[in-house]
């Protein structure tokens, strides 16, 4: 079986493609592309592999727009942070939709379900899918206990980090850290799109693809061009931090605005 990963941030698609991996070894990762554009390219130059493993959200859009450029030919199995995408997902060659952080139970399940509707089956129509049972089952599935604490790496030896003593997460060069409020910075493996998922939004908001912050990391709040918020974090970054004109609104109405 050859398969595609389709992943733009880094820490996700090594864990993918960790547990693809480990899951067979018959399994072949013939690529890892990271938007739209490397995508695209790969899928028109090189064979169309058995299944693509695919983001939704990627850094110039949404993967959906692969399907515009490119006849895909691969069977899909969607691995993203978002629920609200299911039924769009099913409109294309998806038959499996997983939430992040994807546990290899999840991969499981999604590969052996290909396996199913493949092989000697390859001639046969999948079963119709009752989407509104499938989008139920993901918002179930989604319900979880969120984290309380992380554990962090401080020169050799491992502690645990309290969430309510971290005042922001951010990436950088691809790769997410923890910024605490006494200025320490960790390493923390997940993407910002899992660790969305992971924290309490009453404590912590995704301001924008770079930063998820907490209440009491905010030093002075702007109004900006555009409708745009600028945002000013402490500890202190080294660049500008805005929240987009769509998400300024749920931004005010999560710090209590009525």
């Amino acid at each position: 079986m050859k398969v595609l990963i389709i992943e733009d941030e880094t820490l996700a698609a090594k864990r993918i493609r960790k547990m693809v991996e480990e899951l067979e070894e018959k399994i072949e990762i013939v690529g890892v592309t990271d938007s739209i554009e490397s995508s695209v390219s790969f899928l028109k130059n090189n064979a169309h592999p058995d299944l693509i493993l695919m983001d939704i959200e990627l850094a110039d859009g949404q993967s959906f727009e692969i399907f515009n450029q490119v006849d895909v030919k691969s069977t899909i199995i969607f691995t993203t942070a978002y629920d609200e995408y299911a039924i769009r997902a099913f409109k294309v060659n998806s038959i499996d939709y997983l939430l992040k952080p994807i546990t290899p139970e999840d991969l499981k399940r999604g590969i052996d379900k290909f396996k199913q509707w493949s092989g000697a089956h390859q001639d046969t129509l999948a079963p119709k899918l009752d989407l509104d049972s499938i989008v139920m089952a993901l918002r179930e599935q989604h319900i979880q206990a969120y984290k309380r604490r992380f554990l962090v790496k401080q020169g050799q030896k491992f502690i645990p980090l309290d969430v309510q003593d971290i005042s922001y997460f951010y990436t950088e060069d691809k790769v997410s850290f923890i910024k605490t409020f006494s200025d320490q910075r960790y390493v923390v493996d997940h993407s910002l799109d899992e660790l969305e998922q992971l924290l309490d939004p009453v404590y912590f908001f995704r301001a924008n693809r770079q930063f998820i912050v907490s209440p009491k990391s905010l030093d002075g709040i702007h109004n900006h061009f555009n409708g745009k918020l600028k945002i000013n974090l402490k500890p202190l970054v080294s660049e500008e931090v805005y929240v987009s004109r769509e998400r300024a609104a749920d931004f005010r109405a999560w710090l209590g605005e009525s």
